[in-house]
């Protein structure tokens, strides 16, 4: 009833454990799979391309519960598509990290007492090398500890030959084309890595800091300025105030005296300032603020840098020499010492720039850097996902993409690091500037030397889905491989390495956008929704939790909370869970072998079928058509739900426990469902598999006797239904739900057994007795039966002789409290569906949950009141 076109072999006599070890499991079979290559891809093969890169994690990492989250999303996507038959590459490797792989390099040699100064440029990146490859990428183990189909074969590393020499290229031809020049401006810069970070790269947060008024010049001729940076004022080069601020007019153009200076500096006028802010005057400081390097421009200002890369003081006087915070203390009190500190805030809490990479507090600060002009590259990053080539799922996270690319500002691509890719430029005695090429030799001539800067690691980075299929050489993995099918990242990658991505993608490719869609997905936060950090001490190694619930657990936990862009929360009690449903899954699919479940032959025709297998079955199509549609919208949580809710629910709570007298009774109904049986466990694993791999294929190998899940057929919907059946079942479910629910109510065991008649006559519940009486412990009505309660419930009637075991009393007592509490919601739903006013106003989907309310009432007091009727009169 469902299409499976793998070839499927016998079942194998070999049994399971009673228990499910899944360490003694996941290792061994990851193994297997790697060593026999189902992951990895041919260019020649005749099947559709779908190719996932995988974001290369740094190499200075470890996994960690956002690559996890990230990982099993990709990787159940890429064995779907693998199942349904199409060459899938899951495109593997590692990011240089360069900021964070030399800051690590730099502390182990600080241990021997070193610099990467006294070892110079080329031994220190040879040690580099050296930490990579003894240290680096431990991660790479963990992901397959966590069961990822990664092409193994393929690894990359943003600066190994072939991708240098993409980088290469890519450069080379921006700064042909005018993309690529070499500018001085204000950049934020690290006093502790000794860099230039890019906007994106900046943490911004309150501290606590200082507001300080102080007044420049003398008499009429002295303005008020404030400032949290007081240090910086041994920089001004100008007060500027707004030219139709009338308080400042007779000031405009004149020179006034810079305190703690022997300069004057003029006063001008710029449209820039907020006459409403503050004191309406502010200090300019071109060499180290944006806005004031922007006014000075205007202006024709001198720039004074008065602050090193280390954010030490450089200008003559009692001050050189101190650091940064030393000299705003040191200022300030020198200021007041003169009289000219008019006010002082403190603590004044303000947004403050600090390195993302080691939390210091950044400088703006005028320097020589390379940029890229991305005016022309955004624009094509926008208009690709306007016009439909590049789709963005959610699709309500488009707004926010193009709130960035539309607004981006030139790209600062230089950094002052030795660990990166050196920038292919080389300058000349007198000035001159040569790009070089990977195939060109660099002049040779005296004097000449290359940059001393690398690049900005993003910049190899958004080359990676084309230079990891061998650009810019015309490769046929390239061919075959680009454009990659789906990006699947956070979206606080957005900005980071998405827009990069797709800016290189179209300009190096010719237009073709690096992906067909992105899917953005959210963060790991823990159970209570709170960020994940050190400093929070709520952090989860979730090596840790493998260890203790196996990789199928994390996976399926991590799957089920991915709803798409929304973060995800996340708490042992939930992986614990995901333990419990892999149990549930071994334990009945144990139970099934055990009991006849096969897939050898055909499925039995539609005839001999008994109504529980017909339902089975409808329900299966169904599930297999739902994960479909929702993993084609990349709804993992939902598909996971749905899955969870089939497996647990509808196959081993109902549909197994149905048969259980079909099985023991044996015969030839018996071979029939358990023929239905091994078909609903084939399609089952087969679909549950992308999510929790490795006890799905354990099972399925033995079930089947296939060679392995990863390599079989992915189920189709075959479009058998049979709403009959599916009534008739539900029937069979209400029946014993509600009695199980008056049994639990008694206060009864599940396993105690009560003498009960049911009249079942006249109703399609017929052919069920003997499942429904297993079901419920029910034991015929003998000799001396007296009914002392009656439940009547889908059209039949349950009479169960409770003689002994009830309070009969007590139990009319809270029925009728029960049927009392469903009349006053039923009333309070008819009381807001009759407002007019109300029903004007309210939304369509607040309307609908009253309806369904009421209905649910009704319903409750139809049930209470045949149970009260259903109680011996006493």
């Amino acid at each position: 009833m469902t299409e499976n076109t793998q070839q499927q072999n016998p079942a194998p006599t070999t049994e399971l454990p009673t228990q499910y070890a899944p360490a003694e499991v996941e290792g061994k079979l990851y193994e297997r799979w790697v060593e026999r290559g189902y992951f990895e891809v041919d260019a020649k093969s005749e099947k559709p391309a779908y190719t996932i890169v995988i974001p290369p994690p740094n190499v200075t990492g470890s996994l960690h519960l956002g690559h996890a989250f990230e990982h099993t999303l990709i990787d159940a996507l890429t064995r779907r598509k693998r199942m349904q038959g199409f060459e899938t590459l899951w495109q593997p490797g590692m990011d240089h990290a360069g900021i964070a792989t030399q800051n690590v390099v730099e502390r182990e040699l600080a241990k021997e007492g070193k610099s990467r100064h006294d070892l110079g440029r080329e031994d220190f990146v040879e040690r580099v090398w050296q930490w990579k490859a003894e240290s680096g990428g431990q991660i790479a183990g963990q992901m397959r500890r966590l069961g990822e189909g990664l092409a193994w074969s393929r690894d990359r590393f943003t600066m190994d030959e072939g991708l240098s020499r993409a980088v290469q290229t890519v450069f080379k031809k921006m700064f042909d084309d005018g993309l690529i020049y070499r500018a001085e401006r204000i950049i934020n810069w690290c006093p502790r890595c000794l860099t230039a970070i890019s906007d994106i790269e900046v943490d911004y947060q309150d501290d606590d800091g200082e507001l300080v008024s102080m007044k420049y010049g003398e008499g009429d001729d002295s303005i008020v300025v404030a400032t949290t940076r007081a240090e910086t004022m041994l920089g001004d080069t100008a007060v500027a105030v707004h030219p139709d601020d009338e308080r400042y007019a007779h000031l405009i153009g004149k020179q006034i005296k810079l305190p703690l200076t022997d300069r004057t500096i003029p006063v001008v006028a710029d449209t820039h300032v907020d006459p409403e802010f503050g004191t309406g005057a502010v200090k300019v400081t071109p060499a180290h603020d944006p806005n004031d390097f922007a006014i000075g421009q205007r202006h024709d200002l001198e720039s004074i840098e008065v602050l090193d890369e280390r954010g030490v003081i450089t200008v003559h006087g009692p001050f050189a020499g101190l650091d940064r915070f030393e000299a705003r203390s040191a200022i300030v009190a020198a200021l007041r010492a003169e009289g000219r500190i008019v006010a002082e805030k403190r603590p004044y809490v303000h947004s403050v720039g600090h390195c993302s990479r080691c939390k210091t507090t950044l400088e703006p600060r005028l320097s020589m850097q390379w940029w890229v002009k991305v005016e022309t590259l955004a624009k094509a990053a926008g208009d690709a996902v306007r016009d439909g080539r590049v789709d963005i799922h959610p699709a309500d996270m488009s707004q926010r993409y193009f709130d960035w690319v539309d607004n981006l500002n030139d790209w600062c691509i230089s950094r002052q690091l030795w660990w990166g890719h050196r920038i292919p430029v080389w300058h000349g005695p007198d000035g001159e500037l040569v790009c070089v090429g990977p195939d060109e030799e660099p002049p040779t001539a005296e004097g000449w030397t290359q940059d001393t800067d690398v690049l900005d690691t993003w910049f190899s980075s958004g080359l990676w889905p084309f230079s990891t299929l061998g650009w810019p050489e015309q490769t046929p993995d390239l061919e075959k491989f680009y454009p990659n099918s789906v990006l699947v990242t956070g979206y606080d990658l957005m900005f980071f390495w998405v827009a990069r991505m797709m800016m290189f993608g179209l300009y190096a490719m010719d237009g073709q956008p690096p992906f067909r869609t992105i899917a953005f997905h959210g963060m790991v936060r823990d159970e209570f929704g709170k960020k994940m950090s050190k400093s929070f001490g709520n952090t989860v190694n979730p090596l840790d939790w493998m260890d203790k619930y196996g990789s199928d657990a994390l996976r399926f936990t991590l799957a089920r909370g991915a709803n798409p862009g929304v973060d995800v929360p996340i708490g042992e009690d939930w992986v614990q869970a995901s333990r419990n449903f892999a149990n549930k899954i071994w334990n009945a699919t144990r139970f099934a072998l055990m009991n006849g479940a096969t897939i050898e032959g055909e499925l039995p025709p539609v005839e001999r079928l008994s109504a529980t297998d017909r339902w089975i079955l409808s329900r299966l199509n169904k599930t297999v058509a739902e994960v479909d549609a929702y993993y084609e919208d990349y709804q993992f949580a939902k598909l996971s739900e749905a899955l969870y809710h089939f497996a647990w629910d509808e196959v081993f709570d109902w549909y197994v426990e149905l048969s259980k007298t079909t099985f023991f009774a044996g015969g030839e109904q018996a071979k029939v469902s358990g023929r239905v049986l091994g078909e609903v466990l084939d399609v089952m694993l087969r679909v549950l598999h992308p999510i929790v791999p490795f006890v799905t294929d354990t099972l399925w190998t033995t079930l089947t006797g296939g060679e392995s899940l990863v390599i079989a057929d992915w189920p189709k919907d075959s479009g058998f239904r049979d709403e009959a059946a599916e009534r008739e079942i539900e029937l069979v479910q209400q029946v014993v739900t509600e009695v199980r629910r008056f049994r639990s109510d008694q206060g009864l065991q599940p396993g105690q057994k009560v003498p009960a008649e049911l009249t079942l006559t006249g109703t399609a519940l017929a052919p069920h007795e003997a499942a429904i009486r297993q079901l419920l412990r029910l034991q015929p009505a003998g000799e001396g039966f007296h009914a002392t309660a009656s439940l009547p419930v889908a059209g039949a009637t349950v009479a169960l002789d409770l003689s002994g075991t009830i309070d009969v009393e007590a139990e009319r007592k809270r029925l009728t409290k029960d049927l009392g509490a469903a009349e006053k919601e039923k009333a309070d739903a008819n009381k807001k569906l009759g407002n007019e006013a109300f029903l004007a106003k309210a939304p369509d989907n607040v309307v609908d949950k009253i309806r369904a309310r009421l209905a649910k009432a009704e319903a409750d007091i139809e049930r209470i009141g045949n149970q009260i009727a259903g109680l011996p009169q006493g």
